[in-house]
């Protein structure tokens, strides 16, 4: 009896063995998810460097590979998760409200900057400038951000579209480059005026790139929905992986305690938000016919 006892607990044994064994090359053989993440820092290298340790947390969290890949315009990386090039993607609300109006792509979480789920869109300029108001920017050389920029394109192109301002005829110039540009270009007189977001300006002036003193705002927009932790159209449909997914990311405010280097400084983890927190983006962008109502 004791015998058989024994042979029935290694055939146990050794058929759990084989079932963990299968799972685990199942895992592996899967295809690594494909993470994109926007430019949130001043060079390509240094955003991939801090965003690893949350690509490798989420690859540990999830059981698959987890490849991380900088996408250094806002546009492109809502070009990526729409066409399914990228599977996840941590992104400005206006790129995502676009991948989700185009192609179905969906929110799982939203970011906290300071323990809040918003931020602003700003407009600044040198305090040397003389300008105070966005009256006084007519004829000025302006800066937008990226055509998928939230706050450095949509919201205050829709700021000027309220107020009966067309752009290239407002302005003197009129250029479209990345957020730190057009910090370090207003800073240093090379531009009068330009776009940006509370946030990049907040950590510029902490990492010593350019100077508070030198930055002047003169516009800050209503709250904004901070930005978006979504996946593609595909993954969308797969709900226990959202689910997931979503435990993964609010887990990271507590991580965060053992493991501060998985956020940037004051980024301080996730909630979980749906499609209905980005209607002001949404309904901004429909506003200018950016976007069409769906039938």
């Amino acid at each position: 009896m004791a015998f058989k006892s024994s042979r029935l607990i290694r055939t146990v044994f050794s058929a759990t063995a084989i079932t963990i064994f299968s799972l685990s090359v199942g895992a592996q053989s899967q295809k690594p998810l494909e993470f994109g993440v926007g430019l949130f820092q001043p060079d390509k290298e240094k955003n991939d460097a801090t965003y690893k340790p949350l690509a490798e947390y989420l690859s540990k969290k999830l059981g698959r590979d987890v490849k991380l890949r900088t996408v250094d315009t806002w546009e492109g990386l809502a070009k990526s998760l729409a066409s399914g090039e990228t599977d996840l993607a941590l992104m400005g609300p206006w790129g995502y409200v676009l991948a989700n109006h185009n192609a179905g792509a969906e929110v799982v979480s939203t970011i906290l900057y300071q323990g809040k789920p918003e931020y602003f869109a700003i407009m600044i300029t040198s305090p040397k400038s003389g300008i105070n108001k966005i009256e006084d920017l007519k004829g000025k050389t302006f800066a937008f951000g990226d055509k998928g920029s939230t706050s450095g394109f949509l919201i205050p192109s829709h700021e000027f579209f309220k107020r009966g301002i067309e752009p290239e005829r407002f302005f003197g110039k009129v250029i479209n480059t990345k957020h730190q540009a057009i910090q370090t270009q207003v800073t240093r007189g090379e531009l009068d005026a330009g776009t940006d977001y509370n946030r990049n300006r907040d950590a510029m002036i902490e990492q010593g790139l350019i100077k508070a003193a030198d930055s002047k705002i003169i516009w800050t927009s209503a709250p904004l929905p901070n930005d978006a932790f979504a996946v593609s159209a595909n993954l969308a449909k797969d709900k226990a992986f959202t689910e997931k997914l979503a435990a993964a990311l609010e887990e990271i405010g507590a991580a965060m305690k053992s493991q501060p280097n998985l956020l940037p400084n004051n980024y301080t983890g996730f909630v979980s938000k749906d499609n209905k927190y980005y209607a002001p983006i949404k309904d901004a962008a429909l506003a200018m016919g950016w976007l069409q109502p769906k039938k």
